[in-house]
This record gives structure tokens, C-alpha cells and sequence, in this order.
């Protein structure tokens, strides 16, 4: 792991508001720096390499095979985390609660709380 991406990990270990990351998660063959299962988020921590080489390119297609798995993609540059580690914290906490806590916001269905409706037709 880099400098940036281990400062970040002190951070999100903590599960900050009850949101689970993984640091080195492997998804579709790619190891992701940062990954919220729950949110279906992955998080990524571009240093200068991203920039060079054909580097750029091999990034869109990953983001693209993640993605259409249903993978939502934060993109964060190394000298942001580095800059201020908190705020970067924060800002990927931001980002995955919504989407983490999507799940839960669901009601259950009646069949689920043991109840059975007749579903009116108006048509009948």
C-alpha cells in the first residue's frame, strides 16, 4: 500500500458511521484500494502513474468492467488524501452512505412480514 492509501486505511478502519471498507479487495480480477460491499463502491487512490502510459486507458476499461457490474467508482488523487487525510475521509464516507444505506431504507415486502394482500384490479 502507499503512503496516502495507509493513512486513509487508519481512517476507515473505524467503519466511520457504521460504514464497512476492505483495503486490497478483489473484484472481477482487479484488487481495488478500497471497497465498501455493502455500497457497491469501489475507492481508488491515483498517484502520478495514473496519469503516464497507457495507464489512463487501462484504468477506463477496469472502471467500465466495474461498473458494469454495478461497481460505483470514487476516484481520489494521491496529493488530496496526502493534503488533508480527514477531509479525504470523510468526503468517501460522504459518498458511500447514501448508496450503503439504500439497502436499508427499503420497506419489506408484505410477503416478508407474513402478511398476504389481495391486489386489487380495476379492470376485473
Amino acid at each position: 500500500m502507499s503512503l496516502p492509501e495507509v493513512l486513509l486505511w487508519q481512517k476507515l478502519r473505524r467503519e466511520p458511521h457504521g460504514v464497512k471498507f476492505r483495503r486490497q479487495h478483489p473484484v472481477l480480477g482487479y484488487v481495488l484500494d478500497f471497497y465498501c460491499a455493502r455500497a457497491k463502491m469501489a475507492v481508488e487512490i491515483d498517484g502520478e502513474a495514473h496519469d503516464c502510459g497507457d495507464r489512463p486507458g487501462r484504468d477506463d476499461r477496469r472502471d467500465a468492467a466495474l461498473v458494469a457490474h454495478g461497481v460505483t467508482i470514487l476516484r481520489m488523487p494521491a496529493r488530496e488524501v496526502l493534503a488533508d487525510v480527514e477531509a479525504a475521509a470523510e468526503a468517501i464516507v460522504a459518498a458511500a452512505l447514501p448508496l450503503h444505506h439504500r439497502l436499508r431504507r427499503r420497506s419489506p415486502s408484505p410477503s416478508a412480514l407474513g402478511e398476504d394482500l389481495d391486489v386489487f384490479h380495476p379492470t376485473e
